[in-house]
């Protein structure tokens, strides 16, 4: 089995304007005073490659907590694409895919509402990108909100460079806490090498 780490380094990804930047601090180092290391961490839940859950944008979706592993663990279809995606463009596409998709783009590849809602039309569990959000920088509200209204889980901050198309298994948990609308998480794609 291959496996292909595509998450973030979380003190060293690109951090979204107004977001705070992620810190780390050592409250206990191995020394004369202490025989182990302890450390802290503080964050934004949207920092590095992080899972946004329903409750990002909709008051009544699902938090992070309680959403099924089930959409995070599975069949993936990984596509080469840029540029603002439409309803149509997401009509050809997705009978081709799997139940989560992820768009590699290089950064430039974002879902207009149509595209979204299309995706939340069509029962699709979770749609992936490398940009820092799904969305277009002067349009963030309406595709997060139709593929929250949706149920869809959004994967974004990926690292894809490197990556085929094609089919692979996705395995991209966020961390259990409840309540939460987005959550940090370690993505990985899982492929048999070929020949197998």
């Amino acid at each position: 089995m291959l496996l292909f780490d595509i998450s973030r380094e979380i003190f060293s990804a690109p951090v979204y304007e107004g977001d705070p930047k992620p810190k780390s601090r050592f409250i206990s180092t191995i020394g004369d005073d202490s025989r182990y290391n302890l450390s802290t961490v503080s964050m934004c839940t949207h920092t590095a490659t992080h899972i946004d859950a329903p409750l990002h944008y909709d008051e009544e979706g699902a938090d992070i907590g309680s959403m099924r592993l089930s959409y995070f663990c599975g069949k993936c279809t990984v596509v080469t694409i840029d540029g603002i995606l439409t309803g149509e463009d997401m009509e050809r596409l997705l009978p081709h895919c799997c139940k989560r998709v992820i768009f590699h783009s290089s950064g430039k590849a974002f879902l207009s509402v149509s595209a979204a809602r299309v995706i939340a039309d069509s029962k699709l569990m979770l749609v992936g990108t490398d940009c820092m959000s799904i969305a277009p920088p002067f349009d963030e509200h309406m595709p997060h909100l139709e593929l929250a209204r949706g149920g869809v889980a959004v994967l974004e901050g990926l690292y894809l460079e490197g990556i085929e198309d094609g089919e692979y298994t996705l395995a991209a948990f966020p961390l259990k806490m409840k309540g939460l609308e987005a959550s940090p998480c370690r993505a990985v794609l899982m492929r048999e090498p070929k020949g197998y």
